[in-house]
């Protein structure tokens, strides 16, 4: 049995949304997976915008509050927040959140989302995160991936445990050390560990650009540097009975109507291997 992931930034409450959320429904629903990690998810109506996508699909939305604003705080008129959420086609069996430390005490607050869902071959933790996205807050990424990574060796990471799979946007490219770091080839903090990037393991050749300058809602942030590739699926490391392994990965929900996306970030998604051969 494989595990279908999707990870995508949606972009908060940004026009035009009814389009946007109908555009994200119909992409998911064809493409048909067991989770979806969203990121910069608000609230809408009565719920947030993870439910509104949801509830037509027939999953459940787990939403965590990340961070919250006054009316006049960060250039906002009317006061706000915006967390993280976990869409699962199982109910979670737990939901736990993590606050996420950084270098700047004036930056938001981040947060690591986690939750266990059933599977054929088990329970299995899911990750989803949200990190500080200036193109200098390198040292605040760095210090956010060590926790994150002392968070899931909290969940187990031996040999007989289950795969865990850590998606969001890292707003980082994949030769940053916060990113190399999670693959296993720096040090950070007297820190080493392993994830597999689940586009590498696909596509070691080819870019999986998720931030990008085809997309015409990056145009507002376009001094981010466009055409990068920021957001990822990581799984734990390879079992010997093949679990963990990737079958697959895609750049998806880049599908355009009357020349607008779903979001200003493209999705990820790969099919996860969870029970053994």
């Amino acid at each position: 049995m494989n595990l279908r992931v999707v990870t995508l930034n949606f972009w908060g409450t940004e026009a035009p949304l009814d389009r946007r959320i109908a555009l994200a429904i119909r992409q998911l629903r064809a493409l048909a997976p067991d989770v979806v990690c969203l990121q910069e998810v608000k609230p809408h109506g009565a719920t947030t915008t993870a439910h509104a996508i949801a509830e037509p699909l027939g999953m459940h939305a787990a939403y965590r509050r990340a961070s919250q604003w006054q009316a006049g705080e960060r250039g906002m008129p009317t006061a706000g927040e915006e967390g993280l959420a976990l869409i699962t086609r199982a109910p979670l069996a737990d939901v736990e959140v993590l606050a996420l430390p950084t270098r700047n005490p004036l930056d938001d607050q981040r947060i690591l989302l986690s939750g266990r869902v059933a599977t054929d071959g088990g329970p299995v933790w899911l990750h989803t995160t949200h990190l500080n996205y200036r193109l200098d807050d390198g040292l605040s990424r760095e210090v956010q991936v060590t926790a994150i990574d002392a968070r899931l060796r909290d969940f187990g990471r031996g040999n007989t445990d289950a795969p865990q799979i850590l998606c969001g946007d890292f707003n980082a490219t994949p030769d940053s050390d916060e990113i190399r770091f999670l693959r296993g080839l720096t040090t950070l903090a007297d820190r080493r560990t392993h994830f597999q990037d689940a586009w590498l393991r696909r596509h070691p050749d080819e870019d999986g650009i998720t931030w990008s300058s085809e997309n015409e809602l990056t145009r507002p942030l376009r001094s981010l540097d466009i055409d990068r590739r920021i957001d990822y699926v990581f799984v734990t490391s390879r079992k010997k009975d093949g679990r963990a392994t990737i079958h697959d990965c895609r750049v998806v929900l880049s599908e355009r109507e009357e020349g607008i996306c779903a979001s200003d970030h493209y999705g990820v998604l790969a099919d996860v291997q969870v029970v053994p051969t």
